[in-house]
């Protein structure tokens, strides 16, 4: 069994388990609660492109910023675990990261990193070995700890790693939304088709958006996004819808260089003014109907690909 696999049988288990089977008296008491009590809808989002270096998390940090500015509780998980940037980015300086949590040391609240514009980050940690190789007991332990958070934020986005993990497919398959950042690079387009090749095929996931980084001009995206849709289509029995473009802006690179997110500090500038707009857009976002779970909508009711366990 892979990561991936006995992950999504835990989950599955986890939110199908009748309440009297939870565990002992106060376990399920507080089950009982958190079933009886409505929870705050959550709009979870991944952020994904595949391969590296496409600026997935220019995208996700701007992102956030740009939500939260706009007056949204946004959290922002940074899930490149081992290799995380976020906290870098935004020149934060964590003295705790997932694994503290995993190690039952801290909760999520107190994990959290407040972040430009009421931004909340939780970090990953960097260099650390341990984290590059999470099994899937710990990867659910994550999932649990936002599943009883006592106030979801409106909106969770979710850094994903490069590549195809069973990580990054998992948290991208778990999203309400996934958006896959792509530049106009031969190697972005095939990982990007990748991705939504395996998260059509082995989640059943039917719909996701792109971004286009870097690009020179509108044109130019919606050319970008007419490549992947075309083959997409053609081959895919999942939607590439396009939502937005990223221009190519000197201010964006001063910005990453100093640490901060371009719409705090050039909000004005080109790149600012598309995060703005993409922010925009997700907000009118509509989540489309799904069998209700009274947890947090972290796995948006994904519990199980179509088909079955991955093998």
């Amino acid at each position: 069994m892979n990561q991936a696999s006995g992950l999504k049988q835990m989950l599955a288990a986890m939110v199908g388990r009748p309440v009297a089977e939870a565990g002992g008296g106060h376990q399920a008491e507080g089950l009982r609660t958190a079933v009886s009590t409505p929870r705050r809808h959550c709009q979870t989002i991944a952020v994904a492109g595949g391969k590296g270096g496409v600026g997935k998390s220019t995208v996700a940090v701007n992102l956030g910023v740009a939500l939260a500015g706009a007056g949204h509780e946004v959290m922002l998980l940074d899930a490149d675990i081992g290799l995380a940037n976020v906290d870098v980015m935004l020149g934060l300086a964590p003295a705790r990261h997932i694994g503290h949590l995993l190690d039952g040391e801290c909760t999520l609240e107190e994990l959290l990193l407040p972040a430009p514009c009421g931004l909340q980050v939780v970090p990953a940690g960097s260099g650390a070995r341990r984290l590059a190789r999470l099994s899937h007991g710990e990867l659910a332990g994550i999932i649990r700890a936002f599943d009883e958070l006592a106030r979801p934020p409106e909106y969770l986005l979710v850094d994903t790693a490069a590549g195809l993990s069973d990580s990054v497919t998992m948290f991208a398959a778990a999203a309400a939304e996934v958006i896959l950042v792509v530049c106009d690079e031969p190697a972005s387009l095939t990982d990007a088709y990748g991705l939504a090749k395996v998260l059509s095929r082995d989640f059943g996931v039917r719909r996701l958006r792109m971004v286009a980084n870097m690009a020179r001009n509108e044109g130019d995206a919606r050319l970008l996004h007419q490549k992947l849709a075309r083959v997409s289509d053609r081959f895919l029995d999942v939607a590439i819808e396009f939502c937005g473009w990223v221009p190519h802006d000197e201010r964006l690179r001063q910005a990453i260089r100093r640490q901060a997110a371009v719409v705090e500090l050039w909000p004005s500038s080109p790149s600012a003014r598309a995060f703005k707009k993409l922010a925009d857009a997700v907000d009118k976002w509509v989540e489309p109907g799904r069998a209700g779970l009274d947890r947090i909508s972290f796995f948006g009711g994904r519990t199980a690909p179509v088909g079955g366990m991955p093998g």
